[in-house]
């Protein structure tokens, strides 16, 4: 293998890899973001279900309720 195809390979092999540790780190980032996302719906949710049900004491939580397509 000659120095030159060897030098390319080296070349492409480290732009790979930065390429591959930059978009881990997109992931990395997106997955805590959405875990604090799915807590904040959570919470909201929770909260909304919590007013309804001191709005009209006696009926089922709309988020526990069956979509009307059932």
């Amino acid at each position: 293998m000659s120095d030159d195809r060897l030098t390319a390979l080296e070349e492409a092999l480290a732009h790979q890899t930065a390429v591959v540790e930059d978009l881990s780190e997109v992931v990395h980032r997106q997955a805590v973001q959405i875990d604090r996302l799915d807590r904040r719906v959570a919470l909201l949710m929770q909260r909304a279900a919590q007013a309804e049900a001191d709005e009209t004491p006696g009926t089922v939580p709309l988020a526990d309720q069956k979509p009307p397509h059932y």
